[in-house]
């Protein structure tokens, strides 16, 4: 069905609208970023939300896209959104809040270390979810897991006595990310709290449950942290994507390797999936440990 979509896409960019062939080759250059994203999150192009958008976007950020590279793919995601609703695969267009970056400004919004204290300070303590909240945030922003990574992380995933965590990542990659004292400590209240929990079956082995006891949505953890960041002042807008970028920022901030930050996202980069290959845990800790503010010591 895809590949049907895509042609009459690129029948509809040729007629309709005159394009020629190198413009075509790199509409369906910049198109495939999308449906390869896309695939790896397993979503059909007629479900897209516009927060899978932002996560699209604020992705090709972080693999080190510029701004202005950025501004032409999300233009080309545009028209095929559009060219979705004509056509009517679609009944709406969710690009249509979609913002572009705006050149030589860094997007999407970072959060300071301060900045996630605050954030986290301002959880009310007292009510069922508050420690989960605090170690949700605090996982997010110490291990920079994408938000789907962390709804899916599991009790059996964790190695705290080794300070380490199992990601399953996009395409079903593992890599290991060392997790830091603080976060491990928010684990631990949590944990407290989550053991006095009826947990419905096939929500045992999930880190993360809600108030019923089955493991968390995405969007569940984009509403909670919209929700904390207004209570507690602060005025940028961020997503769970924030905290995973605000990590990324913090250790080139603090001086660790592009490329090491790079395999600590997980991330796939032409010509480094090499490099990656000889970076040991052992080097992934010691960066970790030498460069993000969780672990300096004051």
């Amino acid at each position: 069905m895809e590949k049907d979509i895509v042609k009459g896409y690129i029948r509809y960019l040729k007629l309709q609208r005159g394009m020629s062939g190198n413009t075509l080759d790199a509409y369906q250059h910049d198109l495939r970023k999308l449906l390869d994203y896309l695939k790896g999150e397993q979503k059909d192009v007629r479900e897209v939300t516009l927060d899978d958008l932002e996560q699209f976007s604020a992705g090709l950020h972080d693999i080190g896209i510029n701004a202005r590279s950025q501004c032409r793919i999300l233009s080309g995601v545009r028209s095929f959104f559009r060219y979705l609703q004509l056509d009517g695969y679609r009944n709406d267009d969710p690009t249509e809040l979609l913002e572009s970056p705006q050149i030589g400004k860094h997007l999407p919004e970072v959060l300071s270390t301060e900045e996630v204290d605050t954030l986290e300070a301002g959880i009310d303590l007292s009510k069922w979810e508050g420690h989960r909240n605090r170690a949700i945030i605090e996982v997010l922003f110490s291990c920079g897991l994408r938000v789907s990574e962390l709804v899916n992380l599991k009790l059996s995933n964790l190695y705290l006595e080794e300070e380490y965590v199992r990601v399953l990542g996009k395409g079903s990659k593992e890599r290991l990310v060392p997790i830091s004292q603080r976060a491990i400590r928010e684990l631990g209240f949590w944990f407290n709290d989550r053991n006095l929990m009826r947990i419905k079956p096939g929500g045992e082995d999930y880190v993360f449950l809600n108030r019923y006891g089955s493991h968390l949505t995405r969007t569940m953890i984009l509403i909670m942290i919209k929700r904390q960041a207004k209570a507690a002042g602060i005025q940028k807008t961020i997503s769970p994507h924030t905290l995973r970028h605000s990590f990324a920022t913090a250790l080139l901030e603090g001086g660790a390797d592009l490329r090491i930050i790079q395999a600590l996202l997980g991330h796939e980069s032409i010509g480094t999936t090499e490099i990656y290959t000889h970076i040991d845990t052992s080097t992934l800790r010691r960066e970790i440990l030498e460069h993000h503010p969780r672990n300096m010591k004051k």
